[in-house]
């Protein structure tokens, strides 16, 4: 049970939310808020002051004008910060509908009995219209509340016209005060709010990029890492399964081991192409280990390696071909033996027939991105069957001074 604003309670929050939602357009959402608006009340009273007539000579008058003016702007302002069209709209009487002062004065003899023609008439309000004309340019995203208020002040327009006589050189000085108050402000205001629009969505998109980069490096530490170690638990369980004196059940439990693992990898290359962004570009430096290294867990795991490393220094992509190589080998070529050369400007991972039936799957994306990686640092990369076995390498340009 929610008590109303009165005190007394009520079966439900309805009447809550509307008192709430109908003093929505005056509130403030902080004290420097409420003295800037205090402050734009006061300047504004000011302006209209200078604009009323003297309350030492004609005091009634002061009071019927004047004062009903401080008025109407109090409601304008209160208002205006969450409605400015409707503070626009307000502060009509207010408008430039004095024509005695302009912005510039023209000569249209050659066209008008006048020769002296007000150009944007300006009054001490006018700064105060245009800066809500702007506001609502800048915070109302419909059209046709502005185009709708625009007619009305046209109206307003065309009256104080054909009051004063319906001369052409009104007309003339009308037309510019409409477009200088309100539509040039409006229009700045609403290129200002395109403006800020594009520089957010363009922000969103340098996120969203950078989330799509997070994903693709997720994914590649996954299929470095995780993937590598699935492969070599493969390795591990077709070696039980080949190992000699076992029980039979033994031999289909290493079975179920390699085939679980396979799966696993299986899984986590679907993943990893939900991860993948195929336009973001592998980095050139893999994660620290030296290659020897790599080879040494391989050789741990049961696979059969040779290593031959030439002397001199070893490209940063050694690590990811070696790897690589292993990875496909202990996949799709279980048990079989394996020899990985590496040179300042070549790297090669070859294996022979497999021991035992594959059971990993083939069309995953560890070559594609590591013929990225390759192709980024100037090599090429080859990758097919040779003989009876597979053979991966890579080239590499002569490293400059």
């Amino acid at each position: 049970m929610v008590p109303d604003l009165g005190g007394h309670p009520c079966p439900n929050g309805a009447d809550n939310v509307g008192a709430v939602r109908s003093l929505r357009p005056f509130r403030r959402e902080s004290r420097r808020q409420v003295v800037g608006d205090l402050l734009l009340w006061v300047a504004l009273c000011v302006m209209i002051g200078a604009m009323g007539p003297d309350p030492f000579v004609d005091p009634v008058a002061f009071c019927l004008v004047t004062v009903s003016r401080w008025v109407l702007a109090a409601a304008a302002v209160l208002v205006g910060r969450r409605r400015p069209l409707v503070a626009l709209v307000l502060l009509l009487p207010l408008g430039p509908w004095r024509f005695t002062e302009g912005f510039a004065t023209v000569d249209l003899s050659w066209l008008l009995p006048r020769r002296n023609v007000k150009i944007l008439p300006l009054l001490p309000t006018s700064p105060f219209i245009a800066w809500y004309a702007y506001l609502t340019g800048r915070r109302l995203t419909k059209v046709w509340p502005p185009a709708a208020a625009y007619c009305l002040i046209s109206l307003v327009g065309v009256g104080v016209v054909l009051y004063m006589g319906g001369d052409l050189a009104l007309w003339v000085s009308m037309v510019t005060a409409l477009i200088g108050t309100y539509l040039v402000p409006y229009l700045f205001g609403v290129l200002r709010r395109r403006l800020l629009q594009q520089r957010r969505q363009t922000r969103l998109a340098a996120e969203a990029q950078a989330r799509l980069r997070e994903r693709a490096r997720i994914a590649r530490d996954m299929h470095d890492s995780l993937g590598h170690d699935l492969a070599l638990i493969a390795v591990r369980a077709a070696g039980l399964e080949l190992a000699p004196g076992l029980a039979p059940e033994q031999v289909r439990a290493a079975g179920e081991l390699r085939t679980a693992a396979a799966d696993a990898t299986e899984r986590l290359r679907q993943i990893i192409g939900l991860l993948r962004e195929d336009s973001d570009a592998p980095p050139l430096s893999p994660v620290d280990e030296e290659v020897s290294e790599l080879v040494r867990r391989a050789a741990d795991s049961g696979m059969s390696i040779s290593l031959d490393v030439a002397p001199g220094p070893v490209s940063g992509l050694a690590r990811a071909v070696v790897q690589e190589g292993l990875t496909n080998a202990a996949k799709h070529a279980p048990g079989a033996a394996v020899e990985v050369a590496v040179s300042p400007r070549r790297i090669r991972v070859r294996n022979g027939p497999p021991r035992s039936r594959p059971t990993a799957r083939s069309g995953g994306m560890g070559l594609a991105g590591l013929r990225e990686r390759v192709r980024l640092a100037g090599g090429t990369l080859d990758a097919g069957p040779v003989g009876d076995g597979f053979e991966l390498a890579v080239s590499l340009p002569e490293p400059t001074p």
